[in-house]
């Protein structure tokens, strides 16, 4: 059944206009001008096809027509509340579907999960290893990405754009290629020994020591604490970083926040 069409702004007008029997204190209440108050009446009155107040001696007094409606109104402005808490409510707050790449996850993400948990227990983690998996499709609360930025999407920069040149101990002086650091100046990505086809073959393959490649700093930074891989060279600015993102209804809500918070206040 088609539903007819609301005038909810001039509803909640009406409704706080007849509350207080004044067009300058329901203004004030709703943070605009009397004159809009005034606007938003006169429009609902036309939409209605009936006179909604009288002005009379003693100042602003509903009609009977105003008086019927407004019970009735008032209902369903609270039930209209209680449709808003139920949906956030089912947003289960003690759940995160988060899609990560393979590698950041086991160097540096699972850890910091571990932290977030332990001072949170009874939240739980669906992780989804395709970091471009589709939101609505994979019911993602976020994603992170090595990316630019979060382009159309809400998001928050992990770590600074910095990237490194590394490789392990009696590695040989080769490079290792891959789609985010081809090779150095004037190579050809093609002569590489080991061409790699992501940031996690590229470091699984330099911490088994077949050559050197550039990556960003934070996917490297507990093995070179560790020892397992040395600088070769910066670190340097890059373009890209890992981002941690999602579209702007996932990030308003209060877990996608306390996460974000968590990651980032390192």
């Amino acid at each position: 059944m088609k539903r007819t069409h609301l005038p909810l702004n001039a509803l909640r007008v009406f409704d706080a206009a007849a509350r207080h029997l004044s067009f300058t204190r329901a203004a004030d209440e709703l943070a605009v001008t009397p004159a809009a108050v005034g606007q938003q009446i006169r429009a609902l009155e036309d939409h209605l096809g009936t006179v909604l107040f009288r002005r009379t001696s003693k100042g602003l007094e509903l009609t009977k027509e105003g008086s019927a409606g407004l019970d009735p109104l008032r209902e369903g402005f609270l039930r209209f509340e209680e449709s808003v808490q139920a949906m956030q409510a089912g947003q289960a707050s003690d759940r995160y579907t988060i899609a990560a790449p393979r590698e950041f996850y086991a160097q540096w993400l699972s850890h910091r999960l571990a932290a977030f948990r332990r001072e949170h227990p009874d939240i739980t983690f669906q992780l989804v290893a395709d970091e471009n998996a589709d939101f609505t499709e994979a019911n993602l609360d976020v994603a992170i990405r090595l990316a630019d930025g979060p382009g159309d999407l809400e998001g928050v920069q992990l770590a600074p754009a910095r990237r490194v040149v590394v490789a392990a101990k009696d590695a040989p002086d080769e490079w290792i290629s891959w789609p985010g650091a081809p090779g150095p100046s004037g190579s050809d990505s093609a002569e590489a020994r080991v061409q790699a086809g992501n940031a996690g073959q590229a470091l699984s393959s330099v911490l088994a020591g077949l050559g050197k490649t550039m990556l960003p700093m934070l996917l490297v930074e507990d093995a070179l604490a560790d020892g397992r891989l040395n600088v070769l060279e910066g670190p340097d600015e890059g373009r890209r970083a890992y981002w941690l993102m999602a579209p702007p209804p996932q990030w308003r809500q209060k877990k996608v926040k306390a996460l974000a918070a968590f990651l980032t206040a390192e």
